[in-house]
C-alpha cells in the first residue's frame, strides 16, 4: 500500500520561533541533492550541510567537506605513542632497575619492537576515535535541523540540503531563491530554540 507524504509549500515562511539558524531545502532525490550541493558550493557558501537516509556518493565532495585535523591528531599521537613507548621501556630496563643478564645490553631495543609498536598502534587509534567525536560536536543531543518541518523523512525518504545563516554569503531572499531554483521540492525556515 502506497503511502501518501503531504509536501508543504515550495516556500514556507518563517515563524514566531526563535533565532534563524539557516534555511533547509528537501529534494527528491540524491542525485538532485548532489547537484544542489555542488551548485550552492559554486555559488560561494561555505556554511552548508546535507542530510539523507543513507550514504550518498560525491556528496561530501560537493559540499566540500575535507576531513583536515583527524589525521594530523593521529600522525602526532602515534609519534607520542612510538616515543613514549619506547622510552618507556628504556627507562624502565636502563634507568630504573638495570638488570645484566647473561652480557645483555642495557639498551636492547629489538625486543622493544612489539611494545613500542602496541603504543603507538594506540594512542594513534584513541586519538582518532575521540578526535573524532568531538570535532563532530559529539554527543549531540539536540540539533535545531530537527525542529525542520518534514525532517523526520531525512531518515527513511527524502534528502535534504542546510545553508547556514552564518554563513558569510547568507541573505535570506537570495539563498531561499536559489535554493528554490534546484529544484527542490520545498525550502523552509530552520529556527533555533529559545
Amino acid at each position: 500500500m502506497d503511502q501518501v507524504v503531504e509536501r508543504p509549500s515550495a516556500i514556507e515562511p518563517a515563524g514566531a520561533g526563535g533565532a534563524l539558524y539557516g534555511l533547509m531545502a528537501e529534494f527528491p532525490s540524491p542525485e538532485t541533492l548532489v547537484a544542489a550541493g555542488r551548485q550552492v558550493r559554486e555559488a560561494g557558501y561555505k556554511r552548508i550541510d546535507a542530510f539523507s537516509p543513507f550514504p550518498v556518493e560525491d556528496l561530501s565532495e560537493a559540499l566540500g567537506f575535507r576531513d583536515q585535523w583527524v589525521p594530523w591528531l593521529m600522525l602526532l599521537a602515534g609519534i607520542g605513542g612510538c616515543v613514549g613507548g619506547f622510552g618507556f621501556l628504556w627507562w624502565c630496563t636502563a634507568v630504573s632497575y638495570p638488570l645484566n643478564i647473561g652480557g645483555r645490553p642495557l639498551l636492547a631495543w629489538p625486543s622493544w619492537i612489539p611494545i613500542t609498536f602496541e603504543c603507538t598502534v594506540l594512542a594513534s587509534a584513541l586519538t582518532g576515535v575521540l578526535g573524532m567525536i568531538l570535532l563532530n560536536g559529539l554527543p549531540m543531543p539536540y540539533h535545531p535541523v530537527f525542529d525542520a518541518p518534514g525532517f523526520e523523512r531525512a531518515s527513511s525518504n527524502s534528502f535534504f540540503l542546510c545553508v547556514e545563516a552564518r554563513d558569510p554569503r547568507f541573505d535570506r531572499e537570495k539563498t531561499q531563491a536559489l535554493l528554490a531554483s534546484l529544484g527542490a521540492l520545498s525550502v523552509s525556515p530552520v529556527e533555533q530554540r529559545k
